[in-house]
């Protein structure tokens, strides 16, 4: 199977504080990991580190044999990413935004077009391409983040939080399609909710303070969270969202 991210010792610190502890991952294609952990775990940390936003402060990490450090902009070329909280222009129509977006990748008229159709309909935000974001519910503007990330049919897809804000059936919707797209690409995708991580991914990784707890399918994540005495930590992420 094709290595498609390579993580080897890395750790992130804010002043004596280790958001990621010597971490080391390795994804391939075809697979759909969750890093699944409570807020404050260190999945944000480390999704933006493997984009080339975050510098780390040792280790390395290499997407698709491209060292993240020694070549940000490839690396970024062969990456979607959802962040959590993703930054829209809120004066921009959905349509503007996602048309800019598709420039920004290199994308300009007959292929960006295409592009741009193709993401709205995946995303469905066909019916609201017109309106500016301002006006757009926390649900459509997670869509339109969505819609974005998968501009460029990137090898690697970054999705963090993804179906944070969206109702039920928007969540059902984006968790298929995340199945779908994962057939033919590597997706990663960060979460505090078990349910989604179950539901969607193939792979699990349990994040707590910074590293890496267990990883494996659910029932290997399992075994090793009852081994290593983590049934507490593990307990905390079935709430269901319900609850939330």
């Amino acid at each position: 199977m094709t290595v498609t991210i390579e993580i080897s010792n890395l750790s992130k610190f804010f002043g004596d504080k280790a958001a990621v502890d010597n971490v080391s991952l390795k994804t391939e294609k075809g697979q759909i990991v969750a890093l699944l952990g409570p807020n404050g775990a260190g999945k944000s940390t480390l999704m933006n580190m493997i984009c080339g936003y975050l510098a780390p402060s040792s280790g390395s990490i290499r997407v698709l044999g491209e060292d993240v450090s020694e070549n940000s902009l490839k690396v970024r070329e062969n990456i979607g990413f959802l962040p959590e909280g993703a930054p829209l222009y809120p004066d921009l129509s959905v349509r503007q935004f996602l048309n800019y977006m598709a420039e920004l990748r290199g994308f300009y008229g007959e292929e960006r077009d295409e592009r741009v159709a193709a993401a709205e309909a995946l995303a469905k935000v066909e019916n609201v391409a017109q309106q500016k974001i301002e006006t757009l519910s926390k649900g459509y503007s997670r869509r339109v983040g969505f819609a974005q990330s998968i501009l460029s049919r990137p090898p690697v897809l970054l999705l963090d939080e993804p179906t944070d804000g969206l109702d039920p059936n928007q969540k059902r919707h984006i968790r298929s399609l995340i199945s779908q797209m994962g057939k033919s690409r590597t997706i990663v995708i960060s979460t505090h909710l078990l349910e989604e991580a179950e539901s969607v991914c193939n792979r699990i990784v349990l994040v707590n303070k910074g590293r890496i707890m267990a990883d494996g399918n659910l029932n290997e994540v399992l075994k090793q969270s009852r081994s290593r005495n983590l049934e507490n930590a593990f307990r905390k992420l079935t709430t269901t969202e319900e609850e939330e």
